[in-house]
């Protein structure tokens, strides 16, 4: 494990994180250290946001009227407390919202404790992701939506009551709505666009003013006091929107050298998290999403400020919305790929939690002043808020593609698309999925990725494994992995090759064994080759969400409506079982779905996909 930790995460990194454990146990101990590491805070402006209300009203109120409803719904139960949490499911934090506590298990985190005492995870309370859900105020954006829809001044004052309550439950450093500095940056910024609507027409009071500045200066307290950590040891999302929050609070206090610094750490970033095809570092296109959203944010605030981003800064991140665009279905989901925690930090269209298309399109628009997709859909509502609605679209053809420093590879044939990932790791990975290959038809996912469902639980721990992906089990993980989110022993890449209907790829595992993958997109077929060295046999899975039906060496895969769609065939000497198993397409949210089991002997495996 040492070893793996400094050749894999290298000194430096062992180095700081092990300063910043250093930093907890010290204020654990002697909280008067406190004062060694705060620093001073004073908010002079809250006036950050000013969005196109006219352009926003005309646009809401062209929606169909069942998703009008939908806005209104959604922001009329959050006024009483029930929260549309991770895009999928309504929690009751109750009313008055009790903002430390987690509906799912009925416990409170302790209020009057201070941040850093409070466990990441503890089995009674429950995932702390949950009590924070209604603290990271994104349902704000709903009441604005439907202010603006309704000019209801209920709205307003659900706004005001919750933030002025917020405050009073949420005195800094206390509580578990202070661990985390991302969920400071989200509530800053969510607050201060909920402000400026209501200001703009005309409803806030001096006390929403005093209160909004003091929401700031506690939340911005916390991210410039302990950025380190996002900055120097967790290095993934966290670190972009822990710096959209040192931009916002050096805005607010109106320090010019602050922002300068923050946007220059932005740029950096950028270079280090982006790699050069498009890939995003953390192998996750929730989590890719999460970071073009904060970017969207920061764009917006560095047009206000005329900073501009180097074009190579700009360059990777339209490379990166390129690449999910090349993995995209027509209907804008994507792979279920990598780690899902059902963000969406910006709820800022009618789409459905699995739509990619808004945050695609709206950041795509901001650099290249051109939407991504011809068709004027509901999702352009999220480009109108952080840019315009001018400029055409610059839409590229959906190819197959090779992605070969990120380690994705796409094949596509008419309405056919595959996707496998290959990486070779040079940062920390998330999931077990090396090889995994996801198949569709237009947009039924036919072979699935089992999602996360949440990271303080057993069934996240095992759909995050080997097992819960379309790859070869050969009786040990690809690699091993430590709590929820330390893996080591990374596997290796060792030679990929692939063109516009082929693609072969093999990585080597610590653990003991090699797998080779080989694909062929045919015409209504892909064929699919997987040899596993050093395993005297193997399984290799296949996911489906759709129902199985098998006779002898082939499997029909059909929908609701008994439609066969694809048909899975084996090759000699192969053996095929069907179990049931478990898919999240949202966080905390299961479905089940079914689990094609294929024995390789002598780990030779030949299956041929035909639809």
């Amino acid at each position: 494990m040492i070893k793996s930790l400094l050749t894999e995460y290298k000194p430096g990194w062992l180095i700081d994180r092990s300063l910043y454990a250093f930093k907890l146990k010290l204020l654990c101990k002697l909280p008067k250290t406190e004062a060694l590491f705060e620093h001073a805070v004073h908010i002079k402006r809250i006036d950050l946001f000013r969005f196109d209300g006219q352009a926003l009203r005309a646009f809401l109120k062209a929606l169909p009227k069942g998703k009008t409803e939908e806005i209104l719904s959604v922001a009329d139960q959050a006024v009483s407390g029930k929260i549309f949490a991770f895009s999928s499911m309504m929690l009751d934090y109750q009313d008055p919202i009790d903002w430390h506590y987690n509906p799912q298990t009925g416990q409170r985190t302790a209020a009057d404790k201070k941040w850093y005492t409070i466990p990441d995870f503890d089995p009674k309370t429950g995932d702390i992701k949950v009590v924070w859900e209604a603290s990271r105020f994104t349902h704000f954006w709903y009441f604005i939506r439907a202010f603006l829809l309704t000019e209801d001044q209920k709205y307003y004052q659900a706004f005001s009551t919750q933030l002025d309550a917020w405050l009073e439950k949420n005195p800094y450093p206390f509580g578990a709505n202070f661990k985390c500095g991302q969920e400071c940056s989200l509530r800053m910024i969510n607050a201060l666009a909920a402000f400026c609507v209501f200001a703009d027409a005309g409803l806030c009071t001096s006390k929403d003013c005093e209160n909004l500045k003091e929401l700031v200066t506690r939340c911005y307290k916390k991210v410039r006091s302990n950025f380190f950590y996002a900055h120097r040891c967790i290095q993934n999302n966290h670190t972009f929107s822990e710096i959209c929050g040192l931009i916002v609070g050096a805005w607010c206090e109106e320090n010019d050298k602050m922002l300068q610094k923050a946007f220059g750490l932005l740029e950096k970033e950028i270079q280090k998290q982006f790699y050069q095809d498009g890939g995003y570092k953390q192998f996750s296109f929730n989590y890719q999403r999460f970071t073009f959203q904060i970017l969207e944010c920061a764009l917006y605030i560095a047009k206000k400020c005329g900073i501009t981003l180097s074009q190579a800064a700009k360059t990777r991140i339209q490379n990166s919305v390129q690449l999910m665009y090349q993995c995209q279905a027509p209907n804008g989901d994507v792979p279920n790929y990598g780690s899902n925690d059902g963000a969406l930090i910006f709820p800022l269209s009618v789409c459905d939690y699995r739509d990619f298309r808004p945050a695609m399109n709206g950041l795509y628009h901001q650099l290249c002043g051109k939407h991504l997709y011809p068709d004027p859909g509901d999702y352009r509502e999220e480009t109108l808020w952080f840019s315009d609605s001018g400029g055409g679209a610059d839409a590229e053809e959906q190819k197959s593609t090779a992605f070969e420093v990120s380690g994705f590879f796409t094949l596509r044939q008419d309405d056919v698309f595959a996707m496998l990932c290959l990486q070779n790791f040079q940062n920390r990975p998330s999931h077990m999925d090396q090889l995994h290959l996801d198949v569709w038809k237009g947009d039924v996912n036919i072979f699935c990725d089992s999602g996360t469902y949440s990271y303080a639980s057993e069934l996240g721990t095992q759909l995050s494994a080997t097992y819960g992906h379309n790859t070869a089990y050969a009786g040990v993980e690809q690699m091993n992995k430590h709590g929820a989110f330390m893996v080591n022993d990374w596997t290796k890449r060792t030679d990929v090759t692939a063109s516009k209907t082929t693609f072969s790829g093999r990585f080597v595992s610590q653990n003991g064994y090699a797998h080779r993958r080989s694909v062929y997109l045919d015409t209504n077929s892909i064929s699919v080759t997987d040899t596993i060295e050093n395993a005297q046999t193997a399984e290799i899975l296949w996911h489906t969400p759709l129902d199985c039906e098998i006779e002898g060496s082939l499997v029909r895969l059909k929908n609701t409506d008994g439609e066969v769609l694809a048909q899975l065939v084996c090759g000699e000497n192969q053996a095929i079982s069907l179990e049931k198993a478990k898919r999240s397409l949202y966080y905390l949210k299961t479905e089940e779905i079914n689990c094609i089991r294929v024995t390789a002997p002598a780990g030779k495996s030949v299956i041929t996909i035909r639809f």
